[in-house]
């Protein structure tokens, strides 16, 4: 602990030093959530559907897992997305307006055996995919 007449100033160099050390305050006090994530610092994005895919599982897990390539209509990247659900893919076709959030995964990153997709598609043409696998809804045409 530093003391004497200039000891304030050290206390507060060392103090903001000690904050930049966490990741968190980083990330806020630099702004790199809004910087690099895709789709910025809003939980749900709208995008239209360029193509299905699907992609293999991670070791020791097998099968594929289906995705789509989206392009959000708010600054126009493209991010990959993954579908949840059994037989959601079916319910997805190219050019369909679809809402994707965030996997769950740490810090907005990839979540278990999914390689490489950090969204998932929550809504099909402004209806709830879940909805419409369970059969309470149908999907709009568009």
């Amino acid at each position: 602990m530093p003391n004497g007449e200039f000891a304030a100033r050290k206390l507060v160099r060392q103090r903001k030093h000690q904050r930049l050390l966490k990741k968190s305050f980083k990330r806020d006090y630099f702004n790199l959530k809004a910087k690099y994530d895709p789709v910025g610092v809003v939980p749900r994005a709208k995008g239209i559907v360029l193509k299905t895919f699907a992609v293999e599982q991670k070791q020791p897990s097998s099968g594929q897992i289906k995705c789509v390539r989206v392009q959000l209509i708010k600054n126009s990247k493209l991010v990959g997305a993954f579908v949840p659900g059994n037989h959601g893919i079916e319910q997805i076709a190219e050019h369909d307006e679809v809402t994707i959030e965030g996997l769950g995964g740490s810090q907005r990153g990839q979540m278990g055996h999914i390689p490489g997709m950090r969204y998932k598609v929550v809504e099909v043409n402004g209806t709830n995919l879940r909805k419409i696998l369970e059969g309470k809804r149908e999907k709009p045409k568009r």
